[in-house]
């Protein structure tokens, strides 16, 4: 008896090879197709698995039968049924017996007949069957999908083989079929997870692929998972969501802060969680379930990469029944921005995620192989760059000496050191005439005067420097095309905006005292230390005094010179 065995991805020619080893099989074994169609019993027949839910396929052979088909209707006809093998028999029992069949005394024939009864095959029991079949060492035939194998006839069971099951794909319950007679064709569909990543917005509450944020401020993070319907014959079902922060995150609050909640079915959503104020509540909204403590989280600082393995969906969810109509996961983690972080939109600083869920009904969840996993999604945080320079307004010279007050819009100060406090915080212009206001979010910031440079006016009252972010509501990352606009109020000035660097320059202005009297001569010197315009001003200043004391001389000579004729 010749099979398929191979495995060949191009669609002609696994047909073209799989007719010829038909051929050569019927040849061989004298097998015609006139006995199925003629009614008679078949020995042999062939089955065909489709599909793309994995590359390649076992069948278990539960009894032996010969079989042929109906009168036209589809259904085909078993007698002779006996056990494929004592083995298979000796591990098939028991799991009837927990089924809820008497198997005390029953034969092969009486199995076949409780099973076709009633419904009593369902997915569940067609997979502990097949479990327990696999686990007592007897040997499968491979079934590579797309191509017809000839098998002995009777009762098989079909599962899909787990190193075949790659990226989105899954295994599904073990298939019952009946092969012998015309040929059979089972395809097997299986739906798979998928994983979506956002951050919180924190100026409107709403998770998005993309947000900015302050440098050290909380940042939410948000992964969703969709279990979809139809998972049939899971003992147990448990995720792991497997997170790959950027350099520019900070992976210190991750694993104090992680909630994972749980709910029914695969429509309403995946708001867990209440959002207020840019905060993330920490109890479950109706319909979730917080299963927190029964999940475990791994984290590795070194490389900002964390793990969050969920417990039994299928227990939490209350046993398979409900499980079978789908399930949402979400996990909700603090992960703030760095001193690292990148600025502006050119890089940002994206967060990755995938799921890595179960294979099939019949994989070990205890290790890493009895898993695969989604393709990857992702979420971005950026942040800004805020240049204050204090400058003269007649010559742009930048000015030490000036003390700021920085407000943002959450009421907290800039402080010395770069950080933001509550209370009062002023920062002073150095040499360069700058304050940092380095990683910022987008939104008001507000600007004082508490002293001016020596020789300068300060300004009274605060001025408003507005930042404003558009185009981070996008359905994905790679969509975004953030646009920055800064607007300031006098004596503020907006000297650039750079959306990519995240670089923003602005000037604050003062404008120099009136001179006194005794300062007049003096502000007429150079500041410049031009020889040629000294000499200019000391010619100047030589002359006007050298007219003064022409007048003055003419005068004195007219009043009191001369002769007087009488």
């Amino acid at each position: 008896m010749i099979s398929c065995s191979f495995r060949l991805r191009a669609p002609r020619l696994v047909a073209l090879l799989c007719a010829f080893a038909l051929v050569l099989a019927s040849v061989l074994s004298g097998t015609a197709s006139a006995s199925s169609a003629s009614g008679h019993a078949a020995a042999t027949g062939t089955l065909t698995v489709s599909g793309s839910v994995a590359d390649a396929y076992e069948a278990y052979q539960l009894f032996s039968a010969d079989v042929s088909d109906g009168d036209g209707s589809g259904d085909k006809l078993a007698t002779g049924v006996a056990w494929a093998s004592d083995a298979v028999r000796d591990a098939a029992l028991p799991v009837l017996r927990e089924a809820g069949m008497d198997v005390a005394g029953a034969v092969a024939q009486d199995v076949a007949e409780w099973l076709d009864a009633d419904g009593h095959m369902t997915p569940s029991l067609a997979t502990g069957l097949a479990r327990a079949i696999r686990a007592s060492g007897v040997e499968p035939r491979a079934i590579p999908v797309g191509c017809a194998v000839e098998l002995s006839a009777g009762y098989w069971l079909v599962v899909a083989e787990e190193d075949a099951i790659g990226q989105s794909q899954a295994g599904t319950a073990a298939i019952f079929t009946l092969v012998g007679g015309a040929p059979v064709t089972v395809a097997p569909k299986a739906a798979v997870p998928v994983v979506g990543k956002h951050v919180l917005e924190d100026s409107d509450g709403a998770w998005r692929k993309a947000a900015d944020a302050t440098v050290g401020d909380d940042l939410y993070w948000r992964l969703c998972a969709t279990i979809p319907a139809g998972l049939v014959g899971y003992d147990a079902y448990a995720v792991e969501f497997a997170d790959a922060m950027s350099a520019g995150l900070d992976p210190s609050k991750v694993a104090s802060s992680v909630r994972v909640y749980v709910a029914a079915g695969t429509d309403g959503g995946f708001d867990a969680v209440a959002v207020s104020g840019g905060s993330v509540g920490a109890e479950p909204v109706d319909g979730w379930m917080d299963i927190t403590a029964g999940c475990i989280v791994s984290v590795d600082a070194g490389t900002n990469a964390f793990a969050v393995r969920t417990s039994d969906l299928v227990s939490a969810l209350g046993g398979e029944e409900k499980f079978a109509a789908g399930a949402r996961v979400v996990v909700v983690y603090n992960a703030p921005l760095g001193a690292s972080a990148n600025r502006g939109a050119e890089q940002g600083n994206p967060n990755e995620v995938y799921l890595r869920y179960p294979r099939s009904p019949f994989a070990d969840q205890g290790g890493e192989g009895g898993y695969t996993r989604t393709p990857s999604d992702n979420a971005t945080a950026y942040t800004w760059d805020v240049a204050l320079t204090k400058r003269a307004s007649d010559d742009q010279r930048p000015l030490s000496g000036a003390m700021l007050r920085v407000t943002d819009d959450r009421g907290r100060r800039l402080a010395a050191d770069g950080t933001w406090v509550e209370g009062d915080a002023t920062i002073t212009t150095g040499a360069g005439g700058r304050v940092a206001v380095s990683g910022v979010d987008s939104g008001a910031l507000t600007v004082e005067e508490v002293a001016a440079p020596e020789n300068y006016a300060g300004f009274t009252g605060a001025r408003t420097l507005a930042l404003a972010v558009e185009g981070l509501d996008v359905e994905q990352v790679a969509a975004a095309r953030p646009t920055l606009s800064v607007s300031a109020e006098k004596p503020l000035r907006v000297d650039g905006a750079n959306v990519a660097s995240g670089a923003v320059e602005v000037a604050v202005l003062n404008s120099p005292k009136p001179s006194s009297p005794g300062e007049w001569l003096a502000g007429l010197l150079p500041k410049t230390g031009d020889r040629r315009l000294a000499i200019v001003v000391a010619l100047v200043v030589a002359g006007t005094a050298a007219a003064i004391l022409l007048v003055a001389g003419s005068r004195f000579i007219r009043r009191g010179g001369g002769r007087r004729d009488k």
